[in-house]
């Protein structure tokens, strides 16, 4: 893999991913829309663009993060005809599945190889350079990508062909979501039964009712003093991009005729969250929401 980088989207999970390639050593060329992600990018070193297709240019492989598939395809659109004769094109925004696949026809259209690859980790994981990478596509274009991924990230699995990324993330996220709901049910009832919030914890964390919401990302105060229930439900993963995620598993499931009852269930706890203008904080804050409905007005 060459040393220049197209990034395009700089915002709070793709600002800090193109800095960690300038820390690589990679040249980045980097382009956003908003002023202030541009600076902060700027800042760490990446050579702003004035277009996405000028980002694009002379690049040895482009990697966009954009907030939905019409978007990522709009963008595809203008930079694929910029790009030079083989270069790799990966995306590694949460989008539906018809809108994955309709970049890789473009890319495929144009000689270059592609990748979906999304990622899981949140905003701390991108700083860190710890993400999840999930991704699909041909076993060359996962070969291709796979220094640019290891510089933004942790664990990297090529999950099989073109799309395949995708239908990783929104399975993974339906199970996060659906879990921390679990976890915020458990806690509010044993809040009502007189049982101690780190006594359930320290129960839970060492057996059957272990999971990643309980013990990395615990959403009550006290137990995992790193969780957002510690720091005011400040967002690493705001509740409007759980319902975001939400909603495309259930448009997946629609039209591969899966059977998701909690996968809905959840999908409208997190839409009742939202309608509540509680969208910006961290999706962990589903646990306030559901105690203040059954009655709880204060936290312990």
């Amino acid at each position: 893999m060459g040393k220049t980088i197209g990034f395009i989207g700089l915002g709070n999970m793709g600002g800090p991913m193109a800095l960690n390639l300038v820390k690589a050593g990679f040249r980045v060329q980097g382009f956003d829309t908003v002023p202030a992600a541009r600076q902060a990018a700027q800042d760490g070193g990446v050579v702003l663009a004035a277009t996405a297709a000028e980002a694009a240019k002379g690049a040895d492989a482009v990697i966009t993060m954009l907030p939905s598939g019409p978007i990522m395809l709009s963008v595809w659109a203008e930079v694929i005809p910029a790009m030079a004769d083989g270069a790799l094109i990966i995306d590694s925004s949460t989008v539906d599945i018809d809108s994955c696949r309709k970049a890789h026809d473009l890319a495929l259209g144009r000689g270059l190889a592609s990748l979906d690859a999304p990622v899981s980790g949140g905003v701390g994981g991108a700083v860190a350079a710890t993400l999840t990478f999930m991704a699909g596509g041909t076993g060359d274009a996962f070969d291709r990508a796979r220094p640019l991924l290891a510089a933004m990230g942790k664990n990297i699995s090529h999950c099989g062909d073109a799309g395949a990324g995708q239908a990783a993330k929104i399975c993974n996220n339906m199970i996060l979501g659906i879990s921390m709901i679990a976890v915020s049910e458990a806690f509010g009832l044993a809040d009502r039964l007189g049982l101690s919030r780190q006594a359930l914890f320290d129960v839970a964390s060492k057996s059957s009712g272990q999971c990643w919401s309980l013990t990395t990302y615990c959403p009550v105060p006290g137990p995992v003093p790193t969780s957002p229930a510690n720091n005011g439900y400040k967002p690493g993963f705001a509740a409007a991009l759980m319902l975001k995620d939400l909603r495309l598993s259930q448009a997946a499931s629609e039209g591969a005729g899966a059977a998701t009852p909690l996968g809905a269930a959840a999908t409208a706890l997190y839409e009742e969250m939202d309608r509540a203008g509680l969208g910006g904080r961290d999706f962990s804050a589903i646990f306030e929401m559901l105690a203040s409905s059954s009655g709880r007005s204060e936290l312990a």
